[in-house]
Parts: structure tokens; C-alpha cells; sequence
């Protein structure tokens, strides 16, 4: 199966710290919800475990677990962890964005 879905080395780490702390498996999901500034927001959280119709990536032992319907908005996607002056936040490159807003939390198809 190809990989529709990456998280970079940084985010890989961020997640594995993140759940160390809270004692949960490091999976990190993507959703996608309606709303934000641009029509779609992400949303991310920690997962207990993988749904059965879920898509996962892995790297470095951490997964990306996307569902079938989110996986529509987002397939193709790089999923990375940047800190800056601004504070520090998971980043969605994705490539099926038509517009974007300036917070980078949300996008229009």
C-alpha cells in the first residue's frame, strides 16, 4: 500500500514525548472537522489504538492514523512539528489545500 499520509522525524519525536507524559501509545490521529477560518480545521489527538478502517503511516515506531473520510481531505499529506517565536504546533503540508489561512490550523478544498 502506498503512503498517502508522513510524519517527519520532528513530529514523529513530539508525539513520542507527548504520550510518554501521558502514559498513552504514541498514535497520533488526524481528523478533519468542519469550521476554521477556511472551511476545515484539523484536529489531532491521541489515540488508544487504531480504528479497523483507519490508514496508518509509521515512522520511528510512531503511527499516523487517519479515517477513510478525513483521508479524502488530506491524502498526500506531510504532517510535521515546527517550534518558533509564535509557539510550537503540529503543521499539515497538504497538497489538496486550496486556500489556507494564516494560522495554519484550518484550510478550504
Amino acid at each position: 500500500m502506498s503512503q498517502m499520509l508522513t510524519l517527519t522525524d520532528s513530529a514523529a519525536k513530539r508525539v513520542a514525548w507527548i504520550a510518554e507524559r501521558q502514559a498513552k501509545p504514541p498514535i497520533l490521529r488526524l481528523s478533519v472537522e468542519g469550521g476554521g477560518c477556511s472551511g476545515f480545521q484539523y484536529k489531532f489527538d491521541l489515540a488508544e489504538q487504531p480504528d479497523s478502517d483507519d490508514l496508518i503511516s509509521e515512522t520511528d515506531g510512531v503511527r499516523l492514523v487517519v479515517d477513510p473520510v478525513s483521508l479524502d481531505l488530506v491524502s498526500g499529506s506531510v504532517v510535521d512539528f515546527v517550534e518558533s517565536l509564535g509557539g510550537a504546533a503540529f503543521r499539515v503540508e497538504n497538497p489538496n489545500a486550496a486556500a489556507g489561512c494564516g494560522c495554519g490550523s484550518s484550510f478550504g478544498i
